[in-house]
């Protein structure tokens, strides 16, 4: 069944890689050169956290622009906006003109998962949520970390380097333009706000916030911490591609572990190893042994499978008709908290020096295992049954559960 499943839908995981290649790319590449030109901490960090905006906006405006052209053609333009962000960047270098375009870039990335993931959530089965999901985010990371490499391919000071990344984002868009599949067609559902969610299925909303904090904060300031000590180019690239290749080490079996036990129990004893691992390569720093990239690969395992854990165990609380709802909600909270990780981790390094990065990533795995555990004891539920059909989502995506879950004559709220 689940082999069948990914055949139906090669296209979409074909896009998401190379869309991840790109984001990964850009993200270190942005963070690399803002040193090269000199722009202070904070410049860079609201830079980077403009990317996480353009996803909150993203996701209030794809659903009324997909209802009103269609998703085959919304596609396609979003596809050539992003593509053409990610050229002025070389032409203009300024802070405020690259913020401007993050911006555009996250509202077209995340507008662009919400036509692909539809084809996601239709594909998914209850009986094979963890894995699925799995597979999903394992394709994503695995874009993300192979990205981290294409610095290594010209100077991070020229403009071919945004070249290939706004050809990869086009060759990204061709299999689904051309893919013969049904698109999905709208559907209601029954809203939940975020105080009925917190009552609903606290620990996925609260750990909503902070994993996705914790993304961006890994994938915003990441290179900009490893410049910081004094990595070069290459140094940079294989540190960020360490901690991304990290989350694809335990993806899979931490999926299928949490299908058979109470998930709180996973996420907790996950995220107190993230925690022990960030703790280590904050007093470690950067070594000569490479010790620091075993540790990146270990934290990034521990921390980065978090989210699809928080997702799958959401949906567990949810009655079927309120998991598109309560999607939609999880993302526009993970969303907010992935706008201000970037900033809030460039505060810390100004003020406390590069090694704060990795405190701020200890300080927020250190809640995620508190309130799991926490929540795993005082607020039991069963951990094996029957559970509503999944909503699968990108990881730091605000997206397609917003449009599926809105009439077809309404305009999206947040």
């Amino acid at each position: 069944m689940l082999r069948q499943t990914v055949r139906t839908v090669w296209p979409l995981f074909f896009g998401l890689g190379v869309i991840g290649l790109c984001i990964g790319a850009q993200g270190t590449l942005l963070g690399v050169r803002a040193e090269l030109e000199g722009f202070d901490t904070r410049a860079t960090g609201l830079l980077m956290s403009a990317y996480y905006l353009g996803f909150l906006l993203g996701s209030l405006r794809a659903p009324s622009i997909i209802q009103r052209v269609g998703h085959v053609r919304a596609f396609a333009a979003l596809t050539a906006l992003a593509s053409m962000t990610i050229l002025v960047h070389s032409v203009l270098v300024d802070p405020w003109v690259w913020g401007f375009m993050r911006l555009l870039t996250g509202f077209s990335v995340s507008a662009i998962y919400v036509v692909a993931e539809s084809w996601l959530n239709q594909a998914a089965d209850n009986r094979n949520r963890g894995q699925l999901l799995s597979l999903y985010m394992i394709t994503m990371l695995a874009g993300l970390a192979a990205g981290q490499f294409l610095l290594n391919l010209s100077d991070p000071a020229g403009f071919e380097l945004f070249t290939l990344i706004s050809i990869l984002i086009s060759l990204a868009a061709i299999p689904i333009l051309l893919s013969a599949s049904p698109m999905p067609a709208f559907a209601s559902a029954r809203p939940v706000s975020i105080a009925s969610l917190y009552r609903l299925a606290p620990t996925g909303l609260v750990g909503s916030f902070l994993i996705n904090t914790c993304y961006a904060m890994v994938l915003g300031m990441g290179a900009v911490y490893a410049s910081r000590l004094g990595m070069q180019v290459s140094e940079v690239s294989l540190f960020m591609a360490m901690l991304v290749l990290g989350g694809m080490l335990l993806q899979w079996p931490l999926g299928k572990l949490s299908d058979s036990i109470d998930r709180r129990t996973v996420i907790a004893a996950s995220a107190g190893a993230a925690l022990v691992f960030a703790l280590a390569s904050a007093l470690l720093g950067f070594t000569s042994n490479n010790s620091h990239l075993l540790l990146a690969l270990l934290f990034g395992a521990c921390c980065f499978p978090l989210l699809a854990l928080y997702l799958a165990l959401s949906n567990d609380q949810l009655e079927a008709d309120q998991a598109t709802g309560a999607s939609s909600t999880l993302l526009l909270v993970g969303g907010m908290g992935a706008s201000i990780g970037p900033f809030l981790v460039s505060l810390t390094m100004e003020r406390w020096g590069p090694a704060s990065f990795f405190y701020s990533l200890m300080v927020m795995v250190g809640l995620m295992a508190v309130h799991a555990l926490y929540k795993r004891l005082t607020d039991p539920y069963p951990a094996t049954g029957e559970s509503p059909s999944f909503q699968m989502q990108a990881p730091l995506t605000v997206g397609s559960v917003l449009m599926e879950s809105m009439p077809h004559d309404v305009t999206p709220e947040p």
